[in-house]
């Protein structure tokens, strides 16, 4: 029975996006699931998911759902979207009563009265919710797969300002383990052709699994400017997607795996001259491998090349240079993360890297060159006349490990990773050579200059050591 001054949210959608009958919802949801593979050996510490008509949506959203175990009792569960039906500024939860199904009631975790009490950013406010659908169609998905009990954390994004998923990120960080679930709701192109929508949804997909922010908010503008027919927005809940990616980009532990695409083309009820895009995206914790990682001489010589064909045909404003991936290496298509640093006769001109573990190495040594060249912050961009004085180094970076004690670190062999809270930075083991510190220098340096959090704040600091494999074009001899 309700208490009082409770305020049960009343289904918004039902008999539009999905049906309004139990007995239909559970057979409808049972087709989709039953066609739904399980893909990931690692469990979702967070899923995107679609939110359209289940007729058009509804099976890459169970697709996203089978990879959770059914059995497992979740602390909490965040769900995430952004408002499609009134404008606002901040995020607006719902703290009070429960939501409404036909399959059923779901409580509100106690959490989220908390969470406003305790953020700004976030507000008690039930209006935003009423006949938002975003967050309403994934809650049957929920109560069909999960067998054990459980309360939402219900949390609409308003506006279209980078402040508030930076701002909302901050104050959810502290709840992604493994214990919690973040179910971030959206669709992504919204009515370009079937051809363009795929296009322009590989390319968010492939911006994701960068694990950054930045690269996913160049992907977004990118396609909106990029004179697509007809397309609206690359990315329908662009503001729910940041945020999650606010909270894992500090994290090299999370990677992002796709695990369904369709469109609304490729549903029985649309058509191909207008659709909208559907991704089943998961944010798992990397588990190490013990296996080892080598680049032959010919893995590197294409790389190198790769790096400068890329920044070659950028700066001189020529379409991104396509290598045939048939004819790569499987090592230069496995996930790893790495950093490409340039130099001008000795100075260093530029040094941008990922720790990516869910993009191909080519793809992130691409990246990463145009990065290096033109958006280090520390350095005017690269010209096109300047390259031809540019050298150009690449480093491969290995899996993380964290450390329990910094006499673990070897000089010369590890690089470091320094985390605390929202903050981060590292150093590539050639540093430690490069500048001849000692221990504690290389640690004092990254935690102070890199991290941001003073000399000392290494010590009550998470630390991660890695390896590198690298090498340059004078060692590889192309210049």
């Amino acid at each position: 029975m309700n208490k009082p001054n409770q305020l049960d949210r009343q289904p918004a959608v039902a008999g539009q996006f999905y049906p309004d009958s139990k007995a239909l919802l559970e057979k409808e949801l049972k087709s989709y699931f039953d066609s739904a593979k399980q893909t990931l050996a690692e469990q979702p510490l967070a899923l995107i998911v679609p939110h359209a008509g289940y007729v058009f949506s509804g099976l890459v959203a169970a697709s996203g759902y089978r990879q959770l175990d059914r059995n497992k009792k979740y602390k909490h569960i965040f769900l995430i979207g952004s408002s499609h039906t009134m404008f606002f500024n901040g995020a607006a939860v719902y703290t009070k009563g429960a939501f409404i199904t036909p399959l059923g009631r779901i409580p509100i975790d106690p959490l989220a009265e908390k969470l406003v009490k305790e953020n700004s950013i976030l507000t008690d406010n039930p209006e935003p919710h009423l006949k938002e659908h975003s967050l309403e169609v994934q809650l049957p998905f929920l109560q069909y797969w999960l067998k054990k009990e459980f309360s939402i954390i219900p949390i609409v994004i308003g506006g279209e300002s980078q402040t508030t998923p930076t701002l909302l990120a901050e104050a959810l960080e502290p709840y992604f383990t493994p214990d919690n679930l973040f179910i971030i709701s959206s669709d992504f192109s919204h009515y370009p052709s079937y051809d363009d929508a795929k296009k322009t949804d590989d390319d968010m997909a492939h911006a994701i699994a960068t694990n950054s922010p930045v690269e996913f908010m160049k992907a977004k503008i990118r396609n909106e400017n990029a004179g697509i027919d007809d397309l609206a927005t690359a990315m329908c809940g662009w503001t729910s997607g940041l945020t999650l990616l606010k909270i894992t980009e500090n994290k090299p532990q999370i990677s992002y795996k796709t695990i369904m695409y369709r469109n609304s083309g490729d549903s029985p009820y649309g058509g191909k001259d207008r659709v909208v895009g559907y991704w089943a995206i998961a944010a798992v914790q990397q588990v190490t491998q013990g296996n080892e990682f080598n680049l032959t001489d010919s893995d590197k010589h294409e790389l190198l090349i790769l790096a400068r064909k890329t920044i070659t045909n950028h700066l001189n404003g020529r379409p991104l240079y396509t290598p045939d991936e048939a004819k790569l290496s499987d090592a230069l298509k496995t996930n790893a993360g790495a950093f490409v640093t340039l130099h001008n006769h000795g100075r260093l001109r530029g040094c941008i890297g990922n720790f990516s573990t869910s993009t191909p190495l080519y793809r992130v040594v691409m990246a990463m060159a145009i990065s290096a060249a033109t958006e280090d912050y520390r350095f005017e961009s690269v010209t096109a006349e300047e390259l031809k004085d540019i050298d150009i180094e690449i480093s491969v970076l290995t899996p993380m490990k964290r450390i329990n004690h910094v006499e673990e670190i070897e000089l010369g062999r590890h690089g470091i990773y320094i985390k605390k809270g929202i903050h981060s930075g590292t150093f590539l083991p050639q540093v430690a050579k490069e500048t001849n510190w000692s221990l504690q220098e290389f640690l004092g340096h990254c935690a102070r200059d890199k991290a941001g959090i003073g000399w000392d704040g290494w010590r009550d600091a998470e630390i991660y050591t890695y390896e590198a494999i690298v090498f340059d074009e004078k060692q590889m001899g192309l210049r």
